[in-house]
């Protein structure tokens, strides 16, 4: 069958995949041109994580309509018969390079807490999968959640490990943070397709959290910055920030702890973006009502590496970091690992109960000027990274694990009041240093 000059072109663009994924360009087009049954089905976090669910998948552009159907989970096959049909949302998106496809998404409400739910996506005689998810619970209950340093590159051959390992240690997490840099090239359709492949139906069971990263962005014809064109047909994240960073900068309160994306891509770029979410953060973080507040972004306010400085993002919401005593601050952009909090520089000798994180989970790293500077408490090159966090009541524990399973750092904060938060290193002794 003749291919459309689209199709021949998305192929061509990728070609320089085929080193990394040892695939056929053959192979490439079965893997990630839209077919007629859903594809890229991913779950996303809400503002009522207790009971709503956020859904997107995609579909090949002949598709008119897509529903998906849901249905509290049973042993009892006959649990079907039960499911609820809802409509999506559908639009076509046209990149050039890219078959054109149609996105589908929708926001469900009314759901149970603290209930395994099972759903499929799709129309007619394609349907996916019955896929299970849990909502989260109403109250402070026990909280676990995944973090991600940048995937970016290679997704499919040597980040997908690293998204098996963490679902092993961790299958009932509520959340998946990711700090940016999801891929590489913000509009090539062919790298979110290793994204989605990477982690498949992860995605589809484990809310996800992403923030983006300087490769999440391109340039629009009129040289402005903006967010890949992918992003928000393919995430159906909260709309609760600043006008114009809608899906980029947004928040959600789950279990306890207030979970909040900030865009330091636009940070860096416009002072205007910058300010516009310095105004949001403030409120967000006075008006409080979770124990614990973790904050993810892309840039770090303490880099790794020498050579780089991101003074904007330090200068502006360091201050409303210490001020509200936010707990956890996780990062990406600088593909290598470190933490710290004891070391924190701060204004009058006061002691930091942040603790700030940067770490990387694809295979893309750096080894170059990076020391161990004096903020960091731990640090690991050449070391592809996942965090598994908990948190229960006045305590957050954080595991740091290699790409093979294996525990590289641990340290726990402990609320004190009227104090900052307690470090309490636990490190194995025997685990050296990379």
């Amino acid at each position: 069958m003749k291919k459309s000059a689209s199709v021949i072109k998305y192929l061509c663009l990728s070609l320089c995949c085929q080193l990394a994924t040892g695939l056929s360009a053959q192979s490439l087009e079965s893997l990630y041109v839209p077919g007629a049954f859903p594809d890229r089905i991913i779950l996303n976090a809400t503002t009522e994580p207790a009971t709503s669910a956020a859904f997107n998948w995609r579909t090949t552009d002949t598709t008119q309509v897509s529903y998906l159907e849901i249905a509290p989970a049973e042993a009892d096959p006959r649990f079907v018969k039960n499911a609820t049909r809802y409509q999506a949302t559908s639009a076509r998106l046209e990149v050039e390079g890219t078959p054109s496809a149609v996105y589908h998404s929708i926001l469900v409400e009314k759901l149970t807490p603290n209930t395994k739910y099972a759903y499929r996506v799709g129309s007619g005689h394609y349907w996916s999968e019955w896929i299970h998810f849990n909502t989260a619970q109403k109250d402070n209950s026990k909280l676990q959640f995944l973090y991600y340093g940048d995937v970016q590159v290679n997704m499919r051959s040597l980040w997908s490990r690293v998204a098996r390992e963490a679902f092993k240690k961790a299958p009932d997490a509520r959340l998946a943070i990711y700090a940016g840099d999801l891929i590489n090239r913000a509009n090539r359709d062919v790298e979110w397709g290793e994204f989605f492949d990477a982690g498949g139906f992860i995605h589809a069971m484990i809310p996800n959290f992403p923030t983006p990263g300087n490769h999440d962005h391109f340039d629009n014809d009129q040289k402005e910055n903006t967010i890949s064109k992918f992003w928000r047909a393919q995430f159906n994240l909260p709309l609760n920030g600043p006008e114009g960073l809608e899906e980029t900068v947004y928040y959600a309160d789950i279990q306890g702890v207030r979970f909040i994306s900030l865009n330091s891509d636009m940070v860096e770029e416009s002072d205007r973006h910058l300010e516009a979410q310095a105004r949001w953060l403030e409120p967000l973080l006075a008006n409080n009502p979770q124990r614990w507040t973790v904050i993810t972004f892309h840039h770090p306010i303490f880099s790794p590496k020498q050579t780089r400085d991101n003074k904007r993002m330090r200068e502006t919401f360091k201050p409303l970091f210490d001020k509200y005593r936010v707990d956890l601050v996780l990062q990406g952009h600088d593909h290598t690992y470190a933490r710290g909090m004891a070391k924190i520089p701060m204004k009058d000798k006061a002691r930091s109960g942040t603790m700030y994180v940067v770490s990387v989970s694809g295979p893309k790293m750096t080894d170059s000027h990076v020391d161990k500077a004096g903020w960091m408490d731990r640090k690991a090159i050449y070391t592809q990274l996942f965090h598994v966090i908990e948190v229960e009541n006045d305590r957050l524990n954080f595991k740091t694990y290699t790409a093979v399973g294996d525990l590289y750092d641990e340290f726990d904060l402990k609320k004190q009041k009227g104090k900052t938060n307690l470090l309490i290193d636990k490190t194995p002794a025997n685990v050296a240093e990379r």
